[in-house]
């Protein structure tokens, strides 16, 4: 759980590094709660409120968390938009996403995983 808020206290930072696992907690807990919000509208009948909002509320963290793992693996964050390209873009971009991080310093910053933790 602390994966899922740190990425949500890094609110609209798109700068550093961050890792697989910070960035596939975060994917999972996002994917856990907003199944919990889909279930909720369509039990309360809300048409898909309380899930849009939420989608909408994690935009700017979800986007900063991949932007950061592409950092980690040496990529610029511009390299999201590969995953706008039809069939291919998506599967290259997931890629990119698993691979591991470089494992000495870049050019946006130092090793996450030898980070000290705070």
């Amino acid at each position: 759980m602390n994966w899922y808020l740190d990425v949500l206290k890094k609110y609209a930072v798109f700068s550093g590094r961050a890792r697989r696992k910070e960035y596939w907690m975060f994917v999972l807990f996002n994917f856990i709660v907003a199944a919990v919000l889909l279930a909720v509208d369509f039990a309360v009948g809300t048409n898909g409120i309380l899930y849009g909002v939420y989608l909408l509320g994690t935009l700017l963290p979800s986007l900063g968390a991949a932007v950061r793992r592409l950092h980690d693996t040496g990529r610029s964050g511009w390299w999201i938009l590969i995953g706008a390209v039809p069939l291919v873009g998506g599967i290259i971009l997931l890629v990119f996403l698993a691979s591991d991080g470089a494992p000495e310093s870049n050019a946006y910053g130092a090793n996450p995983k030898f980070a000290p933790a705070v």
